[in-house]
């Protein structure tokens, strides 16, 4: 069977697409390494997500370290 010239075409869009989509996500990851290798522990601040005043609005602690929302950091020493 004889491939046409919209097949080619079909063709390379997905591979372009495929290699775009790839490159963005290399440097999604590439950018969060730079962030870990420059920050402090290499972690991250506020990452309690249970801190977010949309999901816990009955002033609840976190589930994680404990942290009332009304405190300014989190205890995060007491998981290693």
């Amino acid at each position: 069977m004889e491939s046409t010239f919209l097949d080619k075409i079909s063709y390379f869009c997905s591979v372009k697409l495929f290699l775009i989509s790839f490159i963005l996500i290399g440097f999604s990851f590439a950018g969060i390494a730079i962030k870990i290798i420059f920050k402090k522990n290499g972690r991250f601040d506020g990452t309690c997500a249970s801190q977010s005043p949309f999901l816990n609005n009955k002033n609840e602690p976190c589930s994680l370290c404990g942290k009332i929302p009304t405190e300014d950091n989190c205890d995060s020493k007491q998981l290693t």
